[in-house]
């Protein structure tokens, strides 16, 4: 197996994971199945009031797009906050 080198950030180090193959570095063959019991949350839940004409419309299109409609809603929500947040 060869060695992983050291990052100076996360960006060097997706760099270099776009271009190596893990399989190299990593013998999978070793891994181990690990729980995590204790894990909090990271999601919380929020109430909205939105007229039933704008759920059914988000229904609608989630259907088409054969997704959940609430995941639409979030896939909504994250590219404006990143549009109004000049992210990516």
């Amino acid at each position: 197996m060869k060695k992983i080198p050291k990052f100076k950030n996360e960006d060097e180090e997706f760099e270099f994971w776009s271009t190596h193959d893990s399989t190299d570095y990593v013998n999978i063959s070793k891994g181990k199945r690990v729980r995590f019991p204790n894990l909090r949350r990271t999601t919380k839940l929020v109430a909205l009031n939105m007229p039933i004409s704008l759920i059914d419309q988000l229904k609608f299109l989630a259907n088409k797009k054969d997704i959940a409609y609430q995941s639409l809603m979030k896939l909504f929500l994250i590219e404006r906050l990143e549009k109004e947040l000049g992210i990516k």
